[in-house]
């Protein structure tokens, strides 16, 4: 049964294609003659506001909230009189093809039709917001705006309906708008008189709205916000946008992935959809960091049906239940399970016969897989890998991609060596053309089990001190989001054997990034003592530049290249599962020295003595990067 108020507002709109006809009516002709007109029209008055109502109605224009209209509803409205005022003479027409109606009025009815519909839900969506802001405006916080474009304008719509906060003044670096009004509120000065502004008004928080601008702007704006005590917030980004993690409108708060800004990464979407709509996709090691986020970006596309395979229990409730919760309507398939067990692997595949198989599970963690875990690091990443290959070959699976790791590259750890050894693999296998085996490699991920943010962000609300290993370390970041994203990418371009790897942006040297991070939580840097401990097993100074012209070449994606790799032999995979499957376990030792003849390019890391650094808390404490 239709909602009352529905049936109030078409009332409405039918009262005022009455009212409009009338008036068009005494319009067109002097008082008397109107009225004798109008009674001759009668019937014609009757059928005409029947037609036009009966279109109204059909065309769905009670579902819409008056108090939220947009030029979209505006639209819709424009096209549904315009359809009441051609109809409307077309069906008198057919009941009487005799009559005769002045063409001035079926002109000026639909035009003023036009003026009192629209116009009564624009002064009455302006009635609801001045009575929703002088409510609101009396309790909310003062806040001051960081930018005056349309992400700003999104913000000051929902900021207007909001209890919470009520915006003082904007700040834009463009001059023409300093001193001019947008949207109700001075533009008042530059973003980086934020503070100085602040203070001026009396006000304790900022949100950041300008969410395309370069990190150095940011942190220009960010920075002394953070040291003077402000809280400052932001609007999400292009990518979790993109992603699903955040709503336009919506604010959070500043982390420091917002001060390692990258380009927005702008997807190929209709060759994903291609990829994955109306498919089944799988995903081993799902409930992992990458492995999760790509099942929430590949759910966007639609699937058919979605294969979680993870070995941890715990993971893959979380995420199925996660997944359950946002998408009501995709079929889950929450599979435990082991990459390396092959009647397991074979056993899903021949059920549910993924046509894509992103393989994401793997042993990650550096320093933990160097020493003690070496055979069940190379077991698990490259022997896992040949098993689901191997069983994608013989179950029909369109595409294999494997998520790899800049440590692959001249790998000085077993972790780095055991993921290029899966490389090589599918390198191997792709040589068969039966399955499109793509590889996607990529830098650290910011947030992800095990990284150093979760890690220094620990720290620094114990008090430090924060740890870190050589003061000369750097790394790339990427979110995971992007990764996630870019990995689906690379599935949905990436040609059979290709090795991608993901555009990382700079580097960012540790040092810096630990006392970005102590700013961002408001403390100056001599307040959280930093201490160098050293490089652990494994680990390099730096990773190989990943977007290295000379090592690699463009794809047909600006944010992928390809690798120019060392060719693999096309047996190499047969000849290495006797080296991988067996019962025994092999020493630290035999590991390497047999890692060294699968991969060449495999050296052993020597840790670089440490250089003493500047202090920064005390002459007992030192301050550097991880």
């Amino acid at each position: 049964m239709p909602h009352w108020r529905y049936l109030l507002a078409w009332s409405h709109d039918i009262g005022v294609a009455a009212a409009a006809w009338t008036i068009a009516y005494f319009a067109r002709f002097p008082f008397p003659e109107a009225v004798f007109h109008l009674q001759q029209a009668s019937a014609v008055l009757l059928v005409t506001v029947a037609v036009q109502g009966a279109i109204f109605w059909a065309l769905g224009l009670y579902q819409r909230i008056w108090r939220y209209m947009s030029l979209q509803d505006g639209r819709q409205l424009l096209i549904a009189i315009g359809l009441a005022a051609v109809a409307a003479p077309v069906v008198l027409s057919i009941i009487d093809p005799f009559l005769t109606i002045p063409r001035s009025i079926l002109l000026l009815q639909p035009l003023l039709m036009t003026l009192f519909i629209v116009g009564s839900r624009v002064a009455y969506a302006m009635w609801s917001e001045h009575r929703q802001s002088r409510r609101t405006h009396r309790s909310g916080r003062p806040v001051i705006i960081v930018g005056a474009g349309s992400a700003a304008a999104r913000l000051l719509d929902d900021l207007d309906r909001s209890a919470q906060w009520r915006a003082v003044a904007l700040l834009d670096d463009d001059p023409v708008k300093i001193g001019r009004i947008f949207r109700g509120l001075d533009v008042v000065d530059r973003t980086d008189a934020a503070v100085q502004v602040a203070r001026r008004l009396g006000v304790s928080t900022v949100i950041v709205a300008i969410p395309s601008a370069p990190h150095e702007v940011r942190r220009r704006i960010i920075e002394p916000c953070k040291l003077a005590g402000l809280e400052v917030l932001t609007v999400p980004s292009f990518a979790e946008i993109v992603g699903g993690t955040a709503k336009v409108g919506a604010v959070r708060e500043v982390e420091i992935e917002d001060l390692l800004g990258r380009d927005p990464i702008r997807l190929d979407e209709d060759k994903i959809r291609y990829l994955v709509e109306g498919k089944t996709m799988m995903v081993t090691g799902a409930g992992g960091s990458i492995g999760s986020e790509l099942c929430r970006q590949i759910v966007r596309f639609r699937p058919q049906r979605l294969v979680l395979f993870e070995v941890s229990e715990f993971a893959l409730y979380r995420l199925a239940d996660e997944l359950n919760e946002r998408f009501p309507g995709l079929n889950v398939v929450p599979l435990a399970g082991d990459v390396k067990d092959v009647g397991r692997v074979d056993q899903v595949l021949d059920q549910h016969r993924p046509s894509v198989i992103f393989h994401a599970a793997a042993y990650k963690h550096v320093p933990l897989m160097e020493e003690h875990n070496c055979w069940e690091a190379v077991r698990n990443n490259a022997l896992g890998t040949w098993v689901v290959s191997n069983s994608a070959m013989r179950h029909g699976v369109e595409a294999f991609v494997m998520v790899s790791t800049d440590k692959a590259v001249n790998p000085t750890s077993v972790m780095g060596a055991s993921k290029r050894l899966a490389e090589m693999i599918c390198e191997a296998h792709d040589q068969q053309r039966i399955v499109r085996h793509v590889i996607v490699r990529f830098g650290n991920v910011l947030g992800s089990a095990g990284s150093v943010i979760p890690k220094f962000q620990a720290q620094i609300a114990r008090g430090g001190p924060i740890t870190v290993t050589h003061p000369d370390v750097i790394r790339y970041f990427m979110s995971i989001q992007e990764a996630a994203q870019l990995v689906l990418q690379a599935g949905a371009t990436g040609k059979g054997g290709a090795i991608l790897v993901l555009d990382m942006g700079q580097p960012v040297r540790i040092l810096d990034l630990a006392k970005d991070m102590i700013r961002m939580s408001g403390l100056r840097d001599d307040e959280i003592p930093i201490e160098i401990v050293g490089l652990r097993p494994g680990e390099k100074l730096y990773e190989e530049l990943l977007n290295d012209e000379e090592a690699t070449v463009p794809s047909t994606h600006p944010k992928l290249r390809i690798a120019n790799s060392r060719p693999v032999d096309a047996d190499l995979a047969s000849e290495l599962i006797d080296w991988l499957n067996v019962a025994v376990q092999r020493s630290d030792a035999e590991v390497r020295r047999d890692l060294r003849r699968w991969v060449p390019e495999y050296r052993p890391s020597q840790r670089p003595p440490l250089v003493a650094v500047e202090a920064v808390a005390s002459p007992a404490r030192v301050a550097s990067g991880h």
